[in-house]
Order: structure tokens, then sequence, then C-alpha cells
């Protein structure tokens, strides 16, 4: 299986990248993992909320395709413990499932057609966070589930 972390917009903050770049690189040794960005809309100052959802919906759901499940990032979503989150890695990877797309969306969250079209929602946390700043910490969790089905020393309960 092949996981994809699908997000819009590049990351901007160094910091955050370097972090990310480090976990891409611990995860590369357990699953074939890549980030995918689907790059920031063009004068989205200009466009309504509800329409820069829609237009930025439209690009997600173009990576929609079979053999492919779409899981979002959502803060509305269900929340796993660490472990939690590892088993449910273990569930798809046992699966046959082609490629899990994990998606972090825009600032304002994600149209309603995405929704409809996701298997799931995943919270984070009842707290919100940067949607920069969440791709660092999808990014570690991740992995942080590949060490626990490993039996690895990385997390301790």
């Amino acid at each position: 299986m092949k996981i994809t972390l699908l997000i819009i917009g590049k990351t901007d903050s160094a910091y955050l990248s370097e972090g990310i770049n480090e976990y891409v690189k611990r995860l590369n040794h357990y699953i074939n993992f890549e980030i995918e960005i689907i790059p920031d809309l063009k004068k989205a100052k200009n466009l309504s909320i509800e329409l820069q959802k829609n237009q930025e919906g439209e690009l997600i759901l173009l990576r929609n395709q079979p053999g492919k499940e779409l899981h979002l990032f959502d803060e509305k979503g269900e929340m796993f413990t660490s472990r939690e989150f590892a088993g449910f890695l273990e569930k798809k990877m046992a699966s046959g499932l082609k490629e899990l797309v994990l998606v972090v969306g825009g600032p304002y969250g994600f149209s309603q057609k995405v929704y409809d079209s996701a298997k799931s929602k995943i919270s984070l946390s009842k707290l919100t966070f940067s949607h920069q700043m969440v791709r660092l910490m999808c990014v570690e969790q991740i992995y942080r589930a590949f060490t626990i089905l490993k039996g690895e020393p990385y997390h301790h309960d």
C-alpha cells in the first residue's frame, strides 16, 4: 500500500518544512509515502470562503480514483489515540487497498462534495491548529504509527 498526504498549498515556514522532510525520510523506511501538494488557488483573496472551498474541493476530488481511499483530517472527525491510529493504518494495509490518501485541507476546510466523497474524517485534537502546522503533526503521527506497529521504542504509553 502507498500512503499519500495530500495538502493544499506549499509549506511556508522553513522550520516546518525541515520537520516534515525529516519524518518523510524516516517514513519511507516503512512504507511508500509521499506528500502531494495542490497549489494555492490564484487570487484566493478575491473568492468567498465557499467558492474557495469548492474550487479546492474539485482539485482534491481529481485525485480520488479507483483503488484510492480518501480520509480527511478534520476537526469534526473521529479522534484516535496513537495506538488506535496505528491500528487504523494496519487494517488499511491488510485490506489490500492500493493507496490511502490522507487530506489536509486549506484554511477553511473542505467543500461538501469532498466530505461526501471521503471514507472518514480523522481529528487530531479538539484544539484548532494552523493548516501549516497540521502537516508536520500528520506526518509525525503516521511515522509514530509505524514505529508502534513495528514495536520500536519511539512511542511511550
